[in-house]
């Protein structure tokens, strides 16, 4: 499976989780979540140990925080400005 594909299910799962997100904003969600957990992954010296496991950690973060992640944003000046706006309607 391509990390496009991936992507696309994990946003999906986002947006089912939290009614507060469009598709478009859970999309952004998401690939934030994987490039700065692989970024910071390869930062602190580990080896890459591929998109499942980028995958598996996304998931478990939906699980614990999809319902409250959009709360995040106000709260944190880095990536507020990239989840402000009205680019579409929530779902």
């Amino acid at each position: 499976m391509n990390v496009n594909h991936i992507i696309e299910q994990l946003t999906q799962q986002l947006a089912d989780k939290n009614p507060n997100l469009s598709v478009n904003k859970a999309r952004t969600w998401i690939e934030l979540l994987w490039s700065d957990f692989e970024s910071t992954y390869a930062k602190a010296g580990y080896d890459y140990r591929g998109a499942e496991y980028t995958e598996k950690i996304v998931k478990q973060w939906i699980a614990s925080y999809g319902d409250k992640i959009h709360e995040f944003a106000g709260r944190n000046p880095k990536y507020a400005h990239l989840l402000d706006g009205q680019d579409d309607n929530v779902q």
